[in-house]
């Protein structure tokens, strides 16, 4: 099969297998992986991912997070806080809904024992497709960091890009996304995130994304704002394409996306993943017409959900995928596959 644009795609995540939280350690990681990616290729995905199941930690047996698997791993981070900074993170009104930071950041930051690189080796030879490849924001991980080292926010975040874009280079993913859900509830910080984002995109080799949502908390979305405040970020971003969410936007707010420059292409949501109702091919056929219309058929480079599919039940993790791939073969017409 020769892909036809818009290809379809997921955000990262996917439901972490039961027998993987029972049984954690390296074999059932790789198993876990070779599942996830097969669900994904039988529901007719394009560009697949690992489910970000290395975002799970078998020696603590839980899920290590978007801002956990990244940060506490490194050097100069530290683990266990004292009651005066778990007061003082919770007075903060930004990351309120937090109750807890990943981790203090107490000294400079290296590397420690972080190795995106085995992550990324474990899960691509399993693969028969095109697979993506997704980190956090430095942007992200430094507002949600408890800081007593760096002067301020900005320091704090290009220290870890430097790290990210370390850890990324020599990844030969056929996409790098970033991941950036906080800064939709703090666009005035704009600027610095497109700066530290940056940073990280130019280590990357193959195509470059940055994920942009509103949050997908509990299943819930937690940053609010429109994207009229965020297109001055998105044009100062040095990627191919942008991983959008739509299925819960206004129109007005949409059509604020004809603003982000015509080098960068678009990735849309179609696929609604805070309702377990699984969309009609026909209706997700119809959300990508109308983003066509409002777009032009050429700004979209892929469909996909609009943020990862961890929450969800496997079974409405699967039923989404199909759903995605059949309405965009749908909105394609005849031929679309073969």
């Amino acid at each position: 099969m020769t892909p036809t644009s818009p290809r379809t795609t997921v955000v990262g995540s996917y439901p972490v297998p039961d027998w993987l939280k029972s049984h954690p350690n390296e074999e059932t990681l790789r198993d876990a992986l070779t599942v996830v990616i097969r669900a994904q290729e039988s529901a007719g995905i394009e560009v697949v991912s690992d489910g970000e199941l290395g975002r799970w930690d078998p020696a603590r047996d839980a899920a290590g997070g978007m801002v956990e698997r990244f940060v506490r791993p490194m050097a100069g981070v530290e683990c266990v806080l004292t009651r005066a900074q778990l007061e003082a993170f919770q007075s903060r009104a930004s990351t309120s809904y937090r109750k807890h930071p990943p981790g203090v950041v107490t000294g400079p930051l290296g590397d420690g024992t972080l190795n995106l690189r085995r992550d990324w080796e474990l899960a691509r030879g399993l693969a028969a497709r095109p697979m993506k490849f997704t980190v956090t924001s430095p942007y992200m991980l430094a507002k949600v960091l408890w800081n007593e080292y760096y002067l301020d926010l900005r320091e704090l975040a290009m220290a870890l890009a430097g790290i990210l874009a370390g850890q990324l280079r020599g990844i030969d993913a056929a996409v790098l996304q970033v991941d950036e859900p906080n800064l939709p509830g703090s666009p005035e910080d704009g600027d610095l995130a497109a700066e530290a984002i940056n940073t990280v995109l130019e280590a990357v080799s193959g195509e470059k994304a940055v994920h942009l949502c509103f949050g997908n908390y509990g299943g819930q979305t937690i940053q609010k704002g429109d994207y009229s405040r965020l297109v001055r970020f998105m044009n100062a971003l040095r990627c191919d394409h942008l991983v959008l969410e739509t299925t819960r936007r206004a129109p007005e707010d949409l059509a604020r996306l004809t603003e982000v420059r015509t080098e960068v292409r678009l990735g849309i949501g179609v696929i609604d993943v805070k309702d377990l109702q699984v969309e009609s091919p026909d209706l997700v056929a119809r959300r990508i017409e109308s983003m066509a219309r409002l777009l032009g058929p050429d700004r979209l480079a892929y469909v996909h959900p609009d943020c990862g599919l961890r929450l969800l039940p496997r079974t409405v993790a699967d039923a989404k995928m199909q759903a995605l791939a059949a309405g965009r073969d749908l909105y394609l017409g005849p031929g679309a596959r073969s």
